[in-house]
């Protein structure tokens, strides 16, 4: 390439827009470490944190959403959306970026429809089965859109859409432990069937009650249980369980930080289905019980589950049914060895491999061409 690389990647709030971000950079600088990537996220959200650490410079917005409960502080909101186009066009201006990437999120509004009126080429990245209304909105100035699930046109321009799957953490798929030790790793007993609970790294509040609704189940179950709590549930769940009794076959732990070795040493798993678990479930084959979580815009984590459930490549259970019903299912699934064979091939086949790579390829492609 002749001239320098300049690329904005923008948006985040959550790690399913955060992770695939920060892939999408590292992909692109290792084709091309001569690059300059420049974030662009939201003040006071979770990307202002995660993407330095990552190793990059970011720039925050003060934009935030719409409060559809309280119409009049949305006076607030228009003000702060007009203050975040302004900062985008100064942003551009200073920086000179070649094309701009949106992951979805706030701060991907301003920021690429300022790119697109000042003829920065844009591609868009939609994690999930269920258009986020940013990207639809944006899909109409983008040049690329890149989808992970089959039958996007119903969204999108059908002559934009790049199937790419979502970029997932490099670290999973490098993990080379084997089931022993990882098993060990978490002060589990080898060769014993292992369900491991997350509701990501905040918690699920449904999740956890359907543990602790069911001590006595997994106590008698004969398998073993690795839960994730989530930091913000670990010291009311930790109280409760010292005057409930922990069972001696439950492993409890606020936070995971090798995953990696976590799916490695779980025969099947009960999660929330946020479009980069899913990405991730895929790739490595894990069996999975999906509980969608309600509270996501559009109820988009039910149709990411529906979309890999009508393949029979994973079990879905509603958020309202789990209390009841997940933790014996689960110890059900997990002593069935053909179930637990079939939902691992059928999810494999849903995996799309260099997804990073493919979309890091096709920016460095909008950014040549012009």
């Amino acid at each position: 390439m002749d001239r320098e690389l300049r690329v904005i990647i923008s948006g985040g709030g959550t790690g399913g827009h955060i992770f695939p971000a920060i892939s999408i950079a590292n992909a692109i600088k290792s084709e091309h470490p001569e690059a300059k990537i420049l974030f662009v996220g939201a003040l006071g959200r979770m990307e202002m944190q995660r993407v330095p650490a990552a190793g990059y410079e970011i720039v925050g917005l003060p934009i935030q959403g719409f409060d559809r409960k309280n119409l009049l502080r949305n006076i607030k909101v228009l003000y702060k959306i007009w203050k975040s186009q302004q900062m985008a066009k100064k942003i551009i201006r200073d920086f000179r970026p070649m094309v701009a990437v949106g992951v979805g999120g706030y701060a991907s509004g301003p920021m690429l429809n300022q790119c697109a009126a000042m003829g920065v080429p844009c591609l868009i990245q939609e994690q999930n089965s269920y258009a986020g209304v940013t990207n639809k909105i944006l899909a109409k100035k983008a040049a690329k859109i890149c989808v992970a699930y089959d039958g996007m046109e119903r969204f999108f321009p059908e002559d934009k859409i790049i199937l790419t799957g979502n970029p997932v953490r490099q670290s999973l798929l490098e993990t080379t432990i084997s089931k022993t030790e990882a098993q060990k790793s978490f002060g589990l007993k080898s060769a014993t069937k292992t369900i491991l609970i997350v509701g990501g790294s905040l918690g699920a509040r449904t999740i956890n009650e359907s543990v602790l609704g069911h001590l006595d189940d997994i106590a008698k179950s004969g398998v073993q249980v690795l839960w994730q709590t989530g930091k913000y549930y670990s010291a009311e769940i930790a109280e409760r369980l010292q005057k409930a009794g922990k069972p001696e076959n439950l492993v409890v732990s606020d936070f995971i930080t090798d995953m990696g070795a976590a799916y490695r040493a779980a025969d099947l798993v009960i999660s929330r289905a946020g479009a980069s678990s899913i990405s991730e479930f895929c790739l490595l084959g894990t069996p999975v019980i999906l509980v969608p979580s309600p509270n996501v815009a559009e109820d988009h984590q039910t149709k990411n589950a529906m979309a890999l459930v009508k393949r029979d490549a994973a079990i879905y259970v509603s958020d309202a049914e789990a209390p009841e019903r997940v933790i014996a299912l689960a110890i059900e699934t997990v002593k069935d060895d053909a179930r637990l064979n079939t939902l691992s091939e059928n999810i494999l086949t849903l995996g799309l491999p260099n997804s990073a790579k493919v979309i890091a390829d096709a920016v460095v492609e909008l950014a040549t061409k012009g």
